[in-house]
């Protein structure tokens, strides 16, 4: 009986990953909606009690919390689509990569707003993480070789060109350096978290292989 071949097999393993990257996407999304909803209740002090205060040491254990609080139905309503759709695209090809890849990106734009935002101003939402899968999945075919994932990036990058924007300060009420910093995280994950091809075995050297001992 014939082997299956490798190109369907590698399909079916990326539908496989595909189908587990939604329904995380899924179970992200459900998170993030549960704690807006007790947020709300509780008078948005959570906002204030683990959101990122910039330059306060005590703050930065919270830039792992702030991606998962929102200040307003508003703030989580624009969040939730571009996070599922970018989210989702960053992670159909590997869940594993996907954790790394958001833990970087979380980092790079929680300290850059730790580090750069006005005193006494407090940052929370997931808006550095839309924005470091924006970033990602834009670089991800070009770094990884794949015609697919190259397509997408460009896509991505056409359809969503009006986010550049939000990389500026355009808005004081919107933490840009959130997006910028999280969009760089995305980008750098793309070059660490890229495939790496295994290299090919060298073929022996005629000069120095070793011929049978003449037995004659």
């Amino acid at each position: 009986m014939s082997g299956e071949s490798p190109a369907r097999s590698e399909a079916e393993a990326m539908i496989a990953e595909a189908k587990k990257a939604l329904w995380v996407m899924v179970g992200l999304l459900a998170v993030l909606w549960v704690v807006q909803i007790f947020n709300s209740l509780d008078g948005y002090d959570l906002g204030r009690e683990f959101g990122i205060e910039a330059r306060d040491p005590a703050s930065l254990p919270e830039i792992f919390s702030a991606p998962f609080i929102h200040s307003s139905w508003g703030h989580i309503e624009g969040n939730s689509g571009p996070l599922f759709v970018f989210g989702f695209l960053a992670a159909y090809r590997g869940v594993k990569k996907w954790l790394g890849v958001s833990v970087l990106i979380i980092v790079a734009s929680g300290l850059g707003v730790w580090f750069t935002s006005p005193s006494n101003s407090v940052t929370v939402g997931a808006s550095g993480l839309v924005f470091g899968y924006f970033g990602y999945i834009i670089v991800r075919g070009l770094f990884d070789r794949h015609p697919i994932d190259i397509v997408i990036g460009v896509v991505m990058a056409l359809c969503f060109a009006y986010q550049f924007t939000s990389l500026l300060p355009t808005d004081e009420r919107v933490s840009w350096q959130g997006h910028l910093f999280g969009f760089a995280g995305g980008i750098i994950g793309g070059w660490l978290f890229r495939d790496r091809k295994p290299k090919a075995a060298a073929a022996p050297d005629a000069a120095t292989t070793l011929l049978p001992k003449d037995l004659s």
